[in-house]
């Protein structure tokens, strides 16, 4: 940044490249001036001056405006055409299918919709101000990398105290904001004269030589915002592959596709679950957090990289994972049973139909097909709600989960055995062709026959 006393926080550790205007010895190019009516020579120390008086006097707004199209052409190529919001089914049915609720819709929490300009507003200014967050990053990885050994082991030494006496866990944030924080801003404010003398402490009082640190948000167009730019393509790289291998190893674990394997881990899980319950605050916690945390560490060393990353070592680690699902698919198979047999069930669906109260001697129409007989003693016809069911047969869909068996439906024919062991009152039973059963209420003539899958 130019200014003194405001920064922007970006992982400059690999520099960009950036045009430069070097002085030329007398062979420089020539601009006309019509004040002295002749050509004189523009150094490029002027020109350079120019151009940055140039790029001072753009407003802000013809910037804004360049980068929302830049982000919206970037945007419009890798967007799809149709609304990623629509719920819409393919044939237009919505009980064709069960649909899966969705957690992130405005059914559960108000949000904007999705829209182009404010993806591309939103995004340039999470890009200016995301710089703080990979250079935390940056830091982890000098720091478990090994690259300074001494600060390494400076952690190493933090994270053994906060071990052996983790009360001293809510003194490290308040650390943090002393050292890292105010102690440098502190610097900045007051900096120490220049001296040759190692000896001499660092003057307290005084008045402050420099502004006060602030920061703001890289501007757009300049090296720390296509900095964060670059730093937040790979980590959108890194987050693929981290979450392409998680899903990798687990999934197949346990999503049941294997249902022996999986139902041994969940066997498993849950022993060592109720067995943590019991005897949990026996175990040293400590001294495990202790081992873990030096174990990673130590493996982020260089010379155990290259350890790990030789040909016999890479072999052996792939021939002892095998060699683990191996033995985990062999107990699966060997202590596991499950019944392969699908379960079947009986359903009934009644098909109600209904007699016109101005034609009372005319023939009865369809109305729908019910789970429900709608009898006249049912609940829902003594409060008087309509029957509920699908207008069609063919919309009577089966619960998620679960599908019909067999297309062919059987007409059940004992209504007198349906009718008696029901209880059914007020109606009358057909005795010959399909066995209606019709209500005896001649107020509202109603009639419903059965069906059973």
């Amino acid at each position: 940044m130019s200014s003194q006393n405001a920064s922007s926080f970006a992982n400059s550790d690999t520099p960009i490249p950036v045009v430069q205007i070097h002085p030329a010895d007398g062979s420089g190019p020539r601009t006309p001036n019509p004040e002295h009516g002749s050509h004189h020579r523009l150094s490029a120390s002027k020109l350079k001056d120019k151009l940055e008086s140039l790029g001072d006097n753009m407003s802000r707004e013809s910037t804004s405006r360049m980068g929302d199209r830049m982000i919206n052409l970037l945007l419009a190529q890798v967007l799809p055409g149709e609304d990623p919001t629509s719920t819409s089914s393919a044939d237009g049915n919505p009980q064709s299918s069960p649909r899966v609720k969705d957690r992130r819709s405005h059914t559960y929490v108000e949000r904007p919709n999705f829209s182009i300009p404010t993806m591309s507003s939103n995004f340039r200014r999470f890009n200016s101000r995301i710089g703080v967050a990979f250079v935390f990053q940056n830091r982890l990885i000098h720091l478990f990398t090994w690259r300074q050994p001494t600060e390494t082991l400076s952690f190493l030494f933090i994270y053994t105290f906060i071990c052996i006496d983790p009360y001293l866990l809510p003194v490290l944030p308040l650390a943090c904001c002393l050292f890292f924080i105010m102690v440098p801003a502190y610097l900045t404010r007051h900096p120490p004269p220049p001296t040759s003398f190692p000896t001499d402490l660092y003057p307290l009082g005084g008045p402050p030589l420099a502004d006060a640190p602030t920061i703001k948000p890289a501007p757009e167009f300049s090296k720390d915002f296509f900095r964060n730019m670059r730093d937040l393509q790979n980590c959108m790289e890194d987050f693929s592959r981290g979450h392409d291998a998680v899903l990798t190893f687990l999934t197949p674990l346990t999503n049941f596709s294997n249902e022996n394997l999986s139902s041994l881990l969940y066997i498993m899980l849950l022993l060592t679950s109720c067995a943590l319950f019991l005897i949990s605050h026996l175990l040293p916690w400590r001294l495990i957090f202790l081992v873990l945390g030096y174990t990673a560490t130590a493996l982020g060393h260089p010379t155990i990289q290259d350890l790990l990353s030789t040909p016999a070592n890479t072999e052996l680690l792939t021939t002892a994972e095998t060699s683990a699902r191996s033995s985990l698919l062999s107990a699966s198979k060997a202590d596991i049973t499950l019944s392969t047999s699908n379960e079947a069930r009986e359903v009934e669906i009644f098909e109600l139909q209904h007699r016109p109260l101005h034609n009372s001697a005319g023939e009865y129409e369809p109305y729908l097909f019910s789970h429900s007989p709608y009898s006249p003693l049912s609940p829902a016809r003594i409060s008087g709600d309509r029957p509920r069911g699908a207008p069609f047969f063919e919309d009577v869909q089966p619960p998620r989960g679960w599908r019909w068996a067999d297309k062919k439906w059987t007409l059940d024919l004992l209504s007198r055995e349906w009718v008696e062991d029901r209880c059914v009152t007020g109606v009358e039973v057909e005795m010959e062709g399909e066995r209606w059963v019709t209500d005896l209420h001649y107020e509202v003539l109603w009639s419903s026959g059965m069906i059973l899958a």
